[in-house]
């Protein structure tokens, strides 16, 4: 299926008119390479088993004989079929909705053989599939493949298609593996191997042609990142930092507090990096409140030693602003110039900041995706860092990166992201890690309670407001939803007006504008408020030292690491911290995730159970992250095979032969087709 197939229109299929076409494109099948590799997702067993073991409710396949003659009523435009059929000795109902023409068909004496679902208590079978043995052909006794399918197109139209598209270029599905894969793991031929998928004739041919084909699925994705890693690496037209030792020593000794060893640890495989001739590409990953900022700083005050620019992208302008602070705080004392460009400022500000920056006037900016639009431009960008790695797409991260001479990338998250995700999101990526917290950050205790217990949630509110602290409260929606029976933020906000007299209750949600975001978020830093009422802007970054208690209202329809996220924002200062989960959840991943975040508060730990219970692209937002979209790999169930496909994949680069041999011309053609290696020379 490589360039032949991808090159032949589906038009060139029979039954394939300008209209089906249509159709198909809709589902992004665009060529007879594309229609071949659209596997099906499960399989309808059609083969004949006997009634003795059918439990209730089950969809089966049965064969049997006509009995009596049929009875037809009709309701209006609908109508009911029924017959009695002998199967296993037994006599059954079988019944046919909405389809009078087989009434004809159905004359006693006659073999058929019917697919439905069978009701045991009445001993009646709900019939979806019938077929006549005496006419020959049909489905019985196979197992016929289910695709995704749009439009005007069914699923025996589907499988019509695709089986002629074998018929007709089955011979040319090239192998891609090479030979020493294919005997390690005695895969079957990829021609053999996709025949396999669509017609599987028993479970056993699917299953090995699914393992075959998962494997190299795996393996092709894990190929690409690490040729690409290997390629950065063999080209030295990276930013080679020079900073020497005691620079940093000095920047560490004036801040206030002490790094802890993770922070050091961190920092000097940041900095290793940062000195070698090729772009560093690195994952700087730790749990809520383990100081990641603090190694940016350092990493940002590196480049700037070293006679660079660094720029801080980040998600929200609230983020972006509360960093350029952080930065100021740190860097300003050193002589370092800290700047801020995001969506809202004036044109005035905007030219001017974007001035500096081409001049070279500006050392560090920190910003939202305004960093990344046409107009910005650097002196010489040294260090690129993302806030929030898994909110930016891998091209908006490249084309921050376009804009220096292959500057250096360091991601930040702190979503911790478990062994299985690090691989496939990451996977071209060094990772360092900050397990522990800073010192003096105290554990937040975390309560659930039931919405009937509000009261007393309140009253936990105000004793914290008469204490002179503050606290959060989140909601998962603005306003009222028919859809969705939740407390929203603007309903919550008048109630705790009137249930908190004396103390200042204010309002944060997405659709206000960022002159009043700003302007509600800077009141409760600087303590005006009591009580900020929000929906999950707050989410991440914010840091509020003052507040020791959050709210998370209908918290069982957040994911457990949003939950733990929000939790973060508490805990930040020298009071006693809690997390309250107002929840009456109805479904049990909903009680699990609620008994999780009160059993625990490691971020690795949950980001693990939170992967488990919701599954990778619930968490990371597929199409944001750059996370592949799998044909036939489960990143779960499939885990071993993407370790060992990595393995794999990292061998075969290493090996000089990879980049010359005609053995591995496939591949490396492959590759090449790949948006990530455009105008790359793979050799």
């Amino acid at each position: 299926m490589e360039p032949e197939l991808f090159s032949i229109p589906v038009e060139k299929l029979q039954g394939v008119s300008s209209r089906k076409a249509e159709e198909l494109h809709a589902l992004g099948l665009f060529t007879v390479g594309d229609l071949l590799e659209h596997y099906p997702f499960r399989y309808e067993d059609y083969r004949v088993r006997s009634l003795a073991g059918a439990k209730d409710g089950e969809k089966i396949t049965v064969a049997g004989v006509i009995a009596t003659a049929s009875t037809l009523q009709r309701y209006g435009r609908k109508t009911r079929l029924v017959c009695r059929v002998r199967v296993d000795q037994a006599l059954i109902a079988a019944v046919w909705f909405n389809r009078p023409y087989l009434r004809e068909q159905l004359v006693p004496g006659r073999e058929i053989v019917m697919t439905g679902k069978w009701d045991a208590r009445r001993r009646q079978l709900t019939v979806a599939d019938s077929e006549f043995p005496d006419r020959g052909g049909g489905k019985s006794g196979t197992l016929q493949p289910v695709y995704s399918i749009g439009g005007g197109i069914t699923q025996d139209w589907m499988r019509r298609t695709i089986a002629r598209a074998l018929d007709r270029y089955g011979a040319m599905i090239p192998e891609i593996l090479p030979a020493e894969i294919l005997d390690r793991y005695r895969f079957m031929p990829r021609r053999e191997a996709v025949m396999r998928i669509h017609r599987p004739g028993k479970e056993s041919d699917g299953a090995e042609a699914r393992r075959r084909m998962v494997y190299e699925e795996l393996f092709l994705f894990e190929l690409k990142l690490q040729a690409h890693r290997a390629l950065v690496r063999r080209r030295p037209d990276g930013v080679a930092h020079r900073v020497s030792a005691e620079d940093i020593r000095a920047f560490a000794a004036s801040l206030p507090f002490e790094l802890t060893d993770g922070q050091k640890q961190a920092f000097n495989e940041i900095l290793r990096d940062m000195r070698q001739p090729y772009p560093m590409n690195r994952l700087l990953q730790g749990d809520v409140g383990s100081g990641k900022t603090v190694v940016a700083a350092m990493a940002l005050y590196a480049t700037v030693r070293a006679g660079c620019q660094g720029a801080l992208m980040v998600p929200t302008e609230i983020l972006a602003e509360q960093h350029a602070r952080t930065l100021r705080r740190f860097l300003e004392p050193h002589g370092v110039r800290v700047g801020l460009l995001t969506g809202s400022m004036t044109e005035r500000q905007r030219k001017d900041a974007l001035a500096e920056l081409q001049m070279g006037m500006m050392d560090v900016v920190v910003g939202t995706h305004a960093l990344i639009q046409e107009d910005v431009h650097f002196r010489r960008l040294g260090l690129v860092v993302t806030d929030e790695q898994h909110r930016f797409g891998v091209q908006q991260r490249s084309i921050l990166r376009r804009k220096g001479m292959n500057p250096d990338v360091l991601a930040m998250t702190a979503t911790p992201i478990p062994r299985t995700l690090a691989i496939t999101v990451y996977g071209d990526m060094d990772v360092s890690t900050i397990r522990e917290r800073p010192k003096g950050r105290k554990p937040v205790k975390t309560y659930w309670v039931k919405p009937e217990r509000m009261d007393r949630v309140i009253g936990l509110m105000r004793r914290e407001a008469e204490a002179g602290r503050q606290a959060f409260v989140i909601c998962p929606l603005i306003e009222e939803s028919e859809k969705l029976d939740v407390q929203n933020a603007i309903d919550l906000h008048a109630r705790l007006r009137l249930a908190l007299p004396g103390f200042a209750v204010s309002l944060l949600h997405g659709r206000m504008t960022p002159v009043e975001k700003d302007a509600v978020m800077a009141e409760f830093v600087a303590g005006k408020s009591s009580v900020l009422v929000s929906t999950t802007v707050v989410e991440v970054g914010v840091d509020v030292p003052n507040a020791t208690l959050m709210v998370v209202m209908d918290a069982d329809r957040f994911g457990l690491s949003q939950l733990h996220q929000l939790r973060g924002r508490v805990g930040r200062g020298e009071h006693p911290s809690c997390c309250v989960l107002v929840a009456d959840p109805k479904t049990e991943a909903g009680v699990e995730r609620m008994r999780v975040m009160t059993e625990t508060d490691d971020g690795f730990e949950i980001a693990r159970r939170d992967l488990e219970l919701r599954g990778p692209g619930e968490i990371f937002g597929t199409r944001q992250s750059g996370l592949p979209e799998f044909k036939l790999a489960d990143l779960m169930d499939d885990f071993a095979v993407l370790e060992q496909a990595r393995d794999d994949a990292a061998r075969l680069v290493a090996r000089p032969e990879f980049w010359t041999s005609p053995a591995y011309a496939r591949l490396r053609d492959r590759l090449q087709r790949d948006e990530l290696f455009a105008g790359q020379p793979l050799d």
